[in-house]
């Protein structure tokens, strides 16, 4: 089976971790913005104060004709490139600066107002922002001192950019780290899960794959191959045990029969009640014999071997030939028996199985079904299985009872018209599971409609 890599658990993980990636990097590389955004803005604010104080300190010693000469002297000479000066009255009118006209609607209400110059330079027109600080001079006038800030806004946008781009290339980076990762776990899980299917389908020669990376994937595969090295070793002792013991109990219960076959046929004949115990007794061993069979069949069918002879075998041409051979029978207990069928319905399987498995269902119907019923047997082609069902309008099967109905000597209503080992759906549940087929009980209202589907 393919896994679909979106619904596996660890692509989720890979998305998680992508996802707190992605958180870390943002909040490590914004705190760094903000924090360097923050170092720039308070050199410049410490700047305007330093220099305001120290023309604050010329205009006590001076006045405001030496304050003028303070920032004449700084423009011309060895003032700083981007500062900006400007003393003016009660009335925002100039006395002396850099700056044409006050560049506020009367007096900012901020500490660290921001204003912008238009400048003419080489070949255009550039607007500069300006961030400044505005002090009251004793007397009423006022003085403005200001620094250009467009270079530590250029700076602040640059690395901006870059922080930004780190956030989107390490999103990309953790994204494609985890698609690798869930990719890579998916595959190990899907060869994982491909070779237990094919152990349940009846390789138990197959072992998980250990990739050789000594991780836990492959401490887990070492494990479980350990295990079923000890669960095939287990099936094989049991069934040579099995086996045996069903050869032992069959020489005992032939010899027995063939003893009781003497004693009937010798002479004189034995008193009445004598041959009644005996053929009592003969009919007691026929039934463990069957009995005996059946669960050798079972045990062949679920020990795990590969599909002995399978060949392409047409079900619905066998079903036909099975309920021809069972119509008379049928007839004689007032039944009616017939076959639906489509085209040739191909599986790959054992043809004696199968019919052995259809044999017990129809024979399940002749037991159960009273005078008077009917009998259906009906095989469908579909895209990817066979269906075969077996239906019948007798006393069915309680809902609750279904699910026990495939377990052995397991045996439902006083009906029956023969005595049965309770084997029968045990066998045709065994022999389906062995083909990688599924068997269910449904209703048929009234009834019992026995659904087989086989991989065609």
């Amino acid at each position: 089976m393919r896994l679909d890599l979106i619904n596996t658990t660890a692509f989720r993980l890979s998305v998680g971790y992508t996802l707190l990636v992605t958180l870390a990097v943002s909040v490590t590389l914004g705190s760094a913005y903000l924090l360097t955004e923050s170092l720039i803005t308070d050199e410049v604010d410490l700047i305007i104060d330093t220099e305001l104080k120290s023309l604050e300190e010329k205009f006590a010693r001076s006045g405001v004709p030496g304050v003028t000469d303070e920032i004449n002297l700084r423009i011309e000479s060895w003032g700083r490139i981007g500062a900006v000066y400007m003393v003016a009255d009660a009335n925002f009118e100039r006395i002396a600066g850099n700056v044409t006209h006050w560049p506020f609607d009367g007096m900012p209400a901020e500490r660290w107002p921001e204003f912008e110059i238009a400048t003419i330079e080489p070949g255009r027109r550039a607007v500069h922002p300006v961030r400044a600080a505005v002090r009251t001079l004793p007397g009423g006038d006022l003085l403005l001192v200001g620094t250009d800030i467009s270079q530590g806004r250029r700076f602040a946008e640059k690395f901006r950019f870059a922080a930004l781009w780190g956030i989107g290339l390490s999103t990309l980076a953790a994204a494609l780290a985890g698609f690798w990762f869930s990719y890579k776990l998916a595959r190990r899980v899907g060869e994982v899960t491909r070779t237990c299917q094919r152990i349940m389908a009846g390789e138990t020669g197959r072992r998980l794959p250990v990739a050789g990376a000594n991780d836990e994937f492959d401490a887990l595969a070492a494990s479980v191959n350990r295990v079923l090295d000890r669960l095939e070793e287990q099936a094989v002792t049991l069934r040579a045990t099995f086996d045996s013991t069903a050869h032992d109990l069959r020489a005992p219960l032939h010899r027995l029969r063939t003893r009781m076959d003497a004693l009937l046929l010798r002479s004189p004949p034995p008193e009445p009640a004598v041959r009644e115990s005996i053929e009592s007794a003969l009919r007691e061993v026929d039934h463990l014999q069957r009995t005996l069979a059946t669960l050798l069949q079972i045990a062949l069918a679920e020990s795990g071997a590969p599909l002995a002879s399978a060949a392409s075998v047409d079900v619905a041409g066998l079903a036909a030939e099975l309920v021809e051979l069972f119509e008379p029978l049928a007839a004689a207990q007032g039944l009616a028996l017939g076959c639906r069928r489509d085209a040739p319905a191909i599986v790959q399987g054992n043809r004696q199985l199968l019919a052995q498995l259809l044999t017990n269902l129809i024979e399940n119907g002749l037991k159960y079904v009273p005078a008077g019923g009917r009998i259906e047997v009906a095989v469908r082609r579909l895209s990817d299985c066979v269906q075969l069902t077996v239906s019948d309008n007798g006393p069915g099967i309680a809902t609750q009872d279904r699910l026990r109905a495939g377990q052995p000597f397991v045996r439902f209503g006083p009906g029956a018209r023969q005595e049965g080992s309770g084997l029968g759906l045990s066998l045709v549940a065994a022999i389906a599971r062995l083909h990688r087929g599924r068997l269910e009980l449904q209703s048929n209202d009234p009834g019992l409609k026995v659904l087989v589907e086989l991989p065609a």
